[in-house]
């Protein structure tokens, strides 16, 4: 229906606006809790759009981005990253399919195995993975998303890199 398009595609530039609030965040802690409401909206973009294996893989994101907030146990990123294997497993019908299952993952261990600029260069390989599936799926909104998100972690690790940087200078020299 032009409708429901037209709401998928309003919901992606949503998308848009709430993954570049996310990934401007140098506290992990708010950075989890607007990715969570980012993975809400996005779940109803994808499946507005019919993308099936994205909207698994949103719904999977919010599912371990709010437990993200409360732990970061291993043990709970392997059973999100079983459950992704498993969940893409059944959804699966091309390799296309693969790509926010990836994308999933990497984000999975991202969450709850790294922090800081380690988890940030983790989600640079996961938002490429959605960038492809985006561009495939025809989603505008989390296209425009993706490539900004790209842009706007490599600024954030840069300004994190330089504040390490400044911190070890000044506790060496200062």
């Amino acid at each position: 229906m032009v409708t429901d398009t037209v709401i998928a595609q309003a919901l992606g530039f949503v998308s848009f606006a709430l993954g570049i609030s996310t990934f401007c965040q140098k506290n992990d802690k708010r950075l989890k809790v607007t990715m969570l409401i980012f993975n809400l909206n996005h779940l109803l973009h994808f499946v507005l759009l019919g993308a099936i294996p994205a909207a698994v893989g949103a719904a999977l994101s919010c599912l371990r981005t709010g437990t993200s907030i409360i732990t970061s146990s291993k043990q709970v990123a392997l059973f999100f990253i079983l459950i992704s294997v498993i969940t893409g497993w059944l959804v699966f019908e091309t390799w296309v399919d693969l790509l926010p299952i990836v994308g999933t993952m990497i984000g999975t261990y991202s969450l709850f195995c790294l922090s800081g600029i380690k988890m940030r260069l983790a989600f640079l390989l996961g938002a490429s993975c959605w960038l492809a599936n985006n561009v495939i799926v025809g989603s505008i909104g989390g296209s425009l998303l993706e490539v900004t998100v790209i842009t706007t972690n490599i600024s954030t690790i840069y300004g994190l890199y330089s504040q390490k940087s400044k911190t070890t200078t000044n506790q060496l020299y200062g």
